[in-house]
């Protein structure tokens, strides 16, 4: 019970010496805490297509990586690209894909973006594949007079057929209809159309009924380079010889398309960490190598139509962040948030702890200090202005002291120096006898002179 008493008194010591440090500490945190992200939650939402096109089937599988984490993502299906950018303006979404070339980028690189979107970058290219009966053709500008399949309105292909058509002076008007995907296909098998425009990956089903329909042709885009110059989100690529079937020989020769990117949106308050998490999973989906792409080729930077998100930056040059390399995701967030909390709190209470001892230290001693300052002015009083008359007061002001001393509460590593107090108080009671002896006077009893 001695050793709790004498534990708490430090302990109250402590903290009535320290208690500045701990308000300092404690303002720290505060303001630490200001710059710490919340934790992320557990569920978001993307915005994709169709439930027949690519975006629908790689956001499935999105949900599946990061279920592995914990995160739910709900997919919400869309009638496009157009619409999907909508949805993240309204925060009716937070995620998105939306096909390169629907927004063009700003005249300003430096100008600040005012729109609360953010690119995590390309995760994918959708090769745009012109189809069409008749006679061979090389150049969009010989579509004239022809009746078009773009897609429906609010997709990103029909906004991207209408950008090149304008540019080869076809006229827009009845001629260009809204079908897409199987049904063009349909169409151009039966001839009711003339030629379509389809964005789909290179082993969609569309892409390959129709590469193998007869009659009906893939445009050679001999003019690639240029459209590759004027329209900076369009990449050219080629597909090989025999590539589609080899023994069939499908396409018979080298066919050069063009092709913008998928582009994986955000909107700016999308938490870091899912940012970081939702590239993780594109990396895995989209990293392995295809017809048109090498092996982790994707994600990346290839369409400027939004500010790049500093998190996909750090990615694209590091990696995934180092702790959700090692951890568990939630365990991951956990530590870092520590880190950003912690770290400033601690480079604040180094030099502060180290005060704080030295403080501590003098705060008990100053109590036994003081009871030395009344006994060294006794001392002095009995030495050079001493009083037979003042006896009963020399007498009381000692055992005041040796009361005192006795009383004091310090931590045991100091109780030695109240032990040397008293041995000095006694010290000057025997100045005081001796004085006493010198005049005469009648000692006081032996008990009280020990006490």
């Amino acid at each position: 019970m001695a050793k709790i008493k004498a534990g708490l008194l430090s302990l109250r010591d402590l903290f009535a010496t320290a208690w500045w440090i701990f308000l300092i500490a404690g303002i720290g945190f505060a303001v630490a805490f200001q710059f710490v992200e919340p934790a992320p939650p557990k569920r978001m939402s993307i915005t994709t297509g169709g439930e027949s096109g690519a975006y629908y089937q790689f956001a499935r599988r999105y949900a599946a990586i990061l279920a592995r984490d914990g995160i739910t993502l709900d997919i919400q299906t869309s009638a496009g690209s157009l619409q999907n950018l909508e949805r993240l303006k309204n925060d009716e979404a937070q995620i998105a894909f939306v096909q390169g070339g629907v927004l063009q980028p700003a005249d300003d690189p430096d100008a600040e973006d005012e729109s609360g979107l953010l690119s995590l970058g390309s995760v994918f290219y959708e090769p745009v594949w012109v189809f069409y009966r008749g006679r061979e053709m090389t150049r969009l500008s010989e579509l004239q007079g022809k009746r078009i399949a773009v897609g429906q309105e609010g997709s990103g292909i029909r906004a991207l057929a209408q950008t090149l058509l304008t540019a080869n002076e076809v006229p827009m008007g009845d001629n260009l209809v809204a079908f897409s995907g199987l049904d063009a296909a349909e169409e151009l098998q039966q001839g009711r159309i003339d030629a379509a425009f389809i964005i789909a990956a290179e082993s969609a089903p569309v892409v390959q009924v129709l590469l193998r329909s007869p009659g009906v042709r893939l445009m050679n885009f001999t003019q690639s380079w240029a459209y590759e110059r004027r329209y900076p989100f369009l990449t050219r690529l080629t597909l090989p010889r025999g590539v589609a079937d080899l023994v069939r020989d499908v396409p018979p020769e080298d066919i050069r398309v063009l092709a913008p990117t998928a582009n994986l949106i955000v909107r700016d308050d999308l938490h870091p960490a899912l940012q970081a998490l939702l590239l993780q999973a594109a990396r895995e989906v989209h990293g392995k190598p295809g017809f048109f792409q090498t092996t982790n080729e994707f994600p990346a930077y290839l369409d400027p139509m939004l500010p790049l998100a500093p998190e996909a930056e750090r990615f694209f040059k590091s990696g995934a962040p180092f702790l959700q390399r090692y951890l568990p995701f939630w365990l991951a967030v956990l530590v870092d948030r520590m880190i950003v909390l912690l770290v400033p709190v601690i480079a604040l209470l180094i030099p502060l702890m180290r005060i704080a001892p030295a403080l501590y230290n003098w705060r008990v001693r100053s109590k036994v200090f003081r009871c030395y300052g009344e006994l060294k002015f006794l001392e002095d009083d009995l030495k050079h202005h001493f009083d037979q008359r003042r006896l009963g007061e020399y007498r009381s002001r000692l055992d005041a002291l040796d009361d005192e001393a006795s009383q004091l509460r310090v931590p045991l590593g100091f109780t030695d120096l109240v032990y040397t107090l008293r041995e000095h108080v006694n010290l000057v009671r025997g100045i005081l006898l001796k004085q006493e002896a010198a005049l005469g006077a009648e000692p006081p009893p032996a008990t009280e002179a020990a006490s």
